[in-house]
């Protein structure tokens, strides 16, 4: 058994958030480590913004502002440049990022690389090309996210559904655009089409307050298109996310340059669900090309996928298919097993 000492100084969370409401995929991650670290039998310490000391599935919460140990086998500092500097005296350091590494060239994270020499960890080949050969690091691995195991139940329908599109991910990113597409180009060719949209600022918590002005106008345009089949239906918990994809027949998402995994379409394919995606920054490596999605080059290609995954009942079983048997096998306890292999536990 490992002392392992996590820290992330960003919004404010706890392990039992995931369970109560919406939450971003670096904090989802953040969580889902430790949990997986603490059933692999280490003992597991997180200082961050949470508001109480809490032992939750094992792992232990501190505020960070009680100080973080000084000492542990294992430090993982989450993304800020102030944490490289604390717990000193740890045997082994993984710095994990989880945003297009474009910020680690800022100096003070730079100079603070190059003291530290932690291993950054990165979660594909395409995040892990966002950091050039020449900058600071001990050391870089790859370490995709894992699947929480509540996506990776889901049965074989007996019967394609609906013509039922989601969109879960970030309003943000490229919502607008899809709307364009939806209302342009698949509704009139696919009548019967819903497009539900899980999306809005409670995800992100406090941060999310902070940008309500900039989701406004997209999720507003969003709600005077219920004539053209599109139902805003707001971020929901986990929990819930399973069961509306679980009737969903497709998710439909551009794919944004600030992706470096995208968990909302890792989600749905581990739920038998297809994914109509552009090839933008990490997208091709969510889906296996022609078998559970499509990585498209241009709008045009999206709209032909989309309609046809939303009207060829014997293309979507064979995707669907697919989508069980291949795409729900990387779990969080293979992610922590990395780890624990790259930190020689």
């Amino acid at each position: 058994m490992a002392r392992i000492v996590m820290t992330d100084d960003g919004i404010s969370f706890d392990g039992r958030t995931l369970e109560q409401r919406p939450l971003g995929g670096a904090e989802t991650s953040f969580i889902e480590m430790a949990n997986a670290l603490a059933r692999r039998g280490h003992d597991v310490l997180v200082c961050n913004r949470c508001e109480t000391e809490i032992v939750h599935k094992g792992v232990s919460w501190r505020p960070i502002s009680q100080g973080v140990p000084d000492s542990a086998d294992l430090y993982i500092p989450n993304r800020g440049d102030k944490l490289l500097t604390l717990c000193r005296n740890a045997g082994r350091v993984i710095f994990w990022i989880h945003n297009p590494a474009g910020y680690l060239m800022k100096w003070r994270y730079q100079w603070k690389l190059a003291w530290r020499r932690p291993i950054i960890v990165f979660s594909g080949v395409s995040h892990a090309g966002t950091y050039p050969a020449w900058a600071f690091a001990g050391g870089r691995e790859i370490v995709p996210y894992g699947l929480t195991d509540i996506f990776c139940h889901a049965v074989e329908r007996a019967e394609p559904p609906p013509p039922r599109a989601v969109f879960t991910s970030n309003p943000m990113r490229s919502l607008d655009w899809l709307l364009d597409i939806w209302e342009s180009r698949i509704r009139p060719v696919v009548p019967a089409a819903e497009l539900h949209i899980f999306a809005g600022s409670a995800t992100y918590g406090a941060a999310g307050a902070a940008k309500v002005d900039r989701m406004g106008p997209v999720l507003n345009r969003a709600a005077t298109l219920a004539d053209q089949g599109v139902i805003l239906r707001g971020p929901v918990p986990k929990a819930q996310l399973v069961h509306e994809l679980a009737v969903a027949r497709a998710l439909l998402y551009r794919g944004d340059m600030g992706e470096t995994f995208c968990s909302a379409v890792a989600e749905a394919q581990a739920m038998g669900v297809p994914a109509v995606l552009q090839d933008i920054a990490c997208m091709r490596e969510r889906v296996i090309e022609n078998e559970t999605g499509w990585a498209v080059g241009d709008d045009e290609a999206f709209a032909e996928r989309s309609i046809a995954v939303l009207s060829d009942e014997a293309l979507w079983r064979r995707m669907h298919r697919m989508c069980l048997v291949r795409q729900r096998t990387w779990r969080w306890d293979h992610a922590a097993a990395e780890f624990e292999r790259i930190a020689a536990l």
